[in-house]
């Protein structure tokens, strides 16, 4: 019977409060030390109100006790750091960059650094530069980031829950040791322990600085000359190092058909893993074909299709047809590391028995994603008839800034044929390296205009817009190897006069260089550029009359190169003693 009173819904519902509170009253307190998140998650959510007697706990294993708890410190993760011991261009996190080297960057590529975004609250660093300070500066924010999903981690203290390891597959060698590691769901100590100090060991996600390239089965083979001439198939490609060789194969011509190395699929056929140990690989994609004849004629074919090397009997003598002479890869990356795309070019040709050994040229670049590449004046040394590259510095330790237009980084007076100087101010010509050159123009006055107000305009027409501080020694100087750079010396020459206007007349730019490097391929090296603003006197003018000024500028360049003197080392000298009877019996 129902206590009197009370109706039938609300004695339910006391029963059941009363049946969940003994049950409350005899379950122990579960604590959640020594467990991981999942375990933690289940003693707190796991409770249910069965009649089922509590079950006795299982004895703690050999692996039971504190896991060690996963540091990841945002601060000192940095994706982009792509060289080591070396500052990378627009990489703020990079450890190896100096406040100098972030005064002339642009933009950060990799702005914000996280940890694993399955945490429900996480650390996060946010990298920006103030170009208001100056010099500029980067700035360095650490924030907490908060995951609006509701299937977050709210904390782990399990290591290897935070990663996925291959599993070694069981074999009839290792079959036997797998089954003591693995005793139902528990890791005994020494298999934790060499479990945990695997981990450790970190593994590289990206591509680094010389690091080789690594494909389905070994590593993208470039051949190349080690200790002779001869080439070497077994030499790695390696990541961000441009190069260009040639090196001598000795084939048999008769057998063409069967070495590989002068077959295109030697070369397209590996596919490059997009990072180190990775699944994901990267085809090589052929993108021309050039097919050189014996009388050395190019032609380009329509398709891209794989060819095989063919002998040919032609008379008396043999030829192999589609012989691979020269072989150009083009690899795209990523600033994080990743190699995205890779191209392959080929230059073809046919061998006669007169060519052999043949000659091979191997040459391979890099190209990072959505970016440009920056033409260079030489490399290293300047190439005749290339701009020279030239900037300023705009305070006192910070970097060289370059114009965009490299044409216009070191620039004279544009001569017209009206010699008008004021009908195309603004139009420069470049000072190309090696060539003289001299131009002018024509400036009418009249004697209204004060003597400094000319002056100062036809110094505006001498230097020009912008007249840089710096010139590079080689043209691929790098702007942020300041202490490489040559500074320009500003000479001002005048001649006094009494009464008279002192104008600036011409400008006078002179380029030292000098032969660098080997005798066998010397490389041009700028040592010395001095800037001579020279001025006259010219008398005052009444007022109305006028009068024409002519204003010139010019460039020449000097070879001081010392005269390349031939070393040899001295004869040895032979200091030797015969024994006193080695003549006997002659003597």
């Amino acid at each position: 019977m129902r206590p009197r009173g009370l109706p039938l819904p609300l004695v339910v519902l006391l029963g059941c409060w009363a049946s969940v509170s003994a049950q409350t009253e005899a379950t122990p307190a579960v604590t959640t030390e020594g467990l991981n998140s999942t375990e933690a998650a289940l003693a707190t959510f796991g409770t249910s109100p069965s009649t089922r007697p509590p079950r006795t706990p299982r004895a703690p294993g050999p692996s039971s006790g504190p896991r060690p708890t996963p540091v990841t410190d945002v601060a000192a993760l940095c994706v982009c750091d792509l060289s080591p011991a070396q500052c990378d261009v627009n990489c703020c996190c990079d450890p190896d960059c100096s406040s100098v080297d972030f005064s002339v960057f642009s933009a950060c590529s990799v702005p914000v650094v996280t940890g694993d975004s399955q945490f429900c609250s996480q650390k996060a660093v946010i990298y920006s530069l103030n170009f208001t300070a100056n010099p500029p500066q980067r700035v360095f924010e650490l924030v907490d980031q908060i995951n609006p999903s509701i299937f977050c981690i709210h904390i782990t203290n399990y290591k290897p829950a935070l990663s996925f390891i291959n599993p070694e597959v069981p074999d009839e060698n290792n079959f036997d040791t797998l089954m003591k590691t693995s005793d139902g769901f528990t890791l005994n100590a020494e298999s934790y322990i060499s479990f945990t100090t695997k981990l450790d060991i970190p593994t590289a996600a990206k591509y680094e600085y010389g690091v080789p390239l690594q494909t389905s089965d070994s590593f993208l083979r470039f051949p190349s000359s080690l200790t002779s001439s001869l080439c070497t198939d077994n030499n790695p490609a390696a990541f961000l190092v441009n190069q260009a060789v040639k090196c001598t194969r000795k084939i048999n011509l008769e057998q063409c058909e069967e070495i590989e190395a002068l077959s295109m699929a030697f070369y397209s056929s590996p596919e490059i893993l997009r990072v180190p140990d990775s699944r994901k690989k990267v085809p090589i994609t052929v993108q021309s074909i050039v097919i050189q004849s014996l009388n050395k004629t190019l032609t380009r074919r329509e398709d891209t299709d794989v060819l095989q090397p063919t002998l040919v009997n032609a008379g008396h003598f043999s030829l192999c047809v589609n012989v691979v002479l020269e072989v150009k890869y083009s690899l795209t990356y990523t600033d994080a590391g990743e190699v995205t795309k890779a191209d392959l070019s080929f230059l073809l040709g046919t061998v006669s028995s007169v060519v052999v050994p043949l000659q091979q040229k191997f040459e391979i670049h890099f190209l990072q994603e959505n970016t440009q590449p920056v033409p260079l004046s030489g490399n290293p040394g300047y190439v005749v008839g290339l701009p020279l590259a030239a900037g300023f510095q705009p305070h006192k330790g910070s970097g060289i800034i370059q114009t965009t237009n490299r044409y216009g980084q070191l620039t004279i007076l544009h001569s017209t044929t009206e010699q008008d100087c004021l009908a195309l101010e603004g139009v420069r010509t470049p000072v190309l390296f090696g060539y003289t050159m001299q131009s002018g123009c024509k400036l009418r006055l009249t004697g209204a205009l004060p003597c400094q107000l000319v002056a100062q305009k036809v110094k505006s027409l001498l230097w020009g817009q912008g007249f840089p501080d710096y010139v590079a020694p080689f043209g691929n100087s790098q702007a942020q190897d300041m202490l490489d750079w040559v500074p320009i010396h500003f000479i001002t020459q005048s001649f006094n006069r009494k009464d008279s206007c002192q104008l600036p007349g011409a400008l006078v730019i002179e380029v030292k260089w000098t032969k660098y490097g080997s005798l066998l391929n010397p490389q041009a090296k700028i040592v010395n550029v001095t800037a001579n603003l020279i001025s006259s006197s010219f008398p005052e003018a009444n007022s109305g009359n006028e009068r024409t000024i002519l204003i010139s500028t010019a460039v020449t360049f000097v070879d001081v190169s010392a005269p390349a003197e031939a070393g040899f080392r001295a004869p040895p000298a032979i200091n030797a003693r015969l024994p006193f009877n080695f003549f006997f019996p002659f003597v």
